[in-house]
């Protein structure tokens, strides 16, 4: 069949073709803009090409791998004894307090690198408050494991990637203790999703009847006020035994 007024382009990345009408080309040429409908998002990196392409918020450092200044202690000024700047990491090797962000997001992507010691439990928590004793009682948490040693790796909803207790994560996608996995977290308004080495993990609806439902059956109904603060801040479990580092911590608001 002949395709008339049309281009077909070759996509080496994803090795598929898809066709764009020659009128769409020419007014790509007059309005950048107009090209966006043909372009194909099918991994988180060519999501976030796209996104900057198309002009939103630039990312923010939390971690560059020299200072801990946009961070500190839960309910307090001062970083926690045991988190430390290692190699170019935030690290911890022992039981230690959680470790906060100063400032608060709502709709956000988040991206970090993580690693995690044999028999490792800790997490990531998202649009934390501080109204309570523990952070866990207000966040959401993006569960981080060593899924193999660790005693929380019973069940998938606590295995890592997990949102903890609540929605489980698929197996094969974590890395071999000791190497280094990524985690992205992406927050706007009610809808979560957590990623894991590139590959989505789960996604769920904040305040949704299923939600409320998975609430309700679990630790957090004892606290009226979980998962319901529209921003909060960004936080680190540190009080599991064990070493953590994590690196390359970005933020970009939504």
């Amino acid at each position: 069949m002949r395709i008339r007024n049309h281009v077909a382009i070759w996509t080496l990345t994803f090795g598929t073709s898809i066709v764009i009408p020659q009128s769409a080309i020419q007014s790509a040429v007059r309005n950048p803009q107009s090209a966006m409908r043909y372009s194909a998002i099918r991994t988180p990196q060519s999501a976030m090409r796209y996104s900057a392409m198309a002009g939103s918020t630039s990312w923010r450092t939390l971690f560059d791998g020299k200072s801990l200044n946009a961070w500190r202690g839960y309910k307090t000024d001062k970083i926690p004894d045991g988190w430390k700047v290692a190699n170019g990491t935030l690290a911890k090797d022992t039981r230690v307090e959680d470790i906060v962000s100063k400032d608060e997001f709502g709709d956000f992507e988040l991206e970090m690198d993580w690693r995690i010691g044999e028999a490792g439990n800790s997490g990531i928590f998202y649009r934390g408050t501080e109204e309570y004793d523990h952070i866990y009682w207000s966040a959401p948490e993006y569960q981080l494991l060593d899924d193999i040693k660790a005693s929380d790796n019973q069940t998938r909803l606590t295995c890592a990637g997990a949102a903890y207790a609540l929605y489980p994560s698929p197996p094969g996608h974590l890395k071999p203790v000791g190497d280094w996995n990524t985690t992205r977290i992406v927050a706007r308004g009610p809808h979560v999703e957590h990623w894991l080495n590139g590959v989505k993990l789960l996604e769920y609806e904040l305040g949704s009847p299923d939600w409320e439902a998975k609430v309700k059956a679990s630790k957090f109904s004892d606290w009226p006020n979980y998962g319901r603060a529209a921003k909060g801040h960004i936080a680190m479990q540190g009080d599991h035994a064990g070493s953590l580092a994590f690196r390359n911590i970005r933020i970009r608001p939504l």
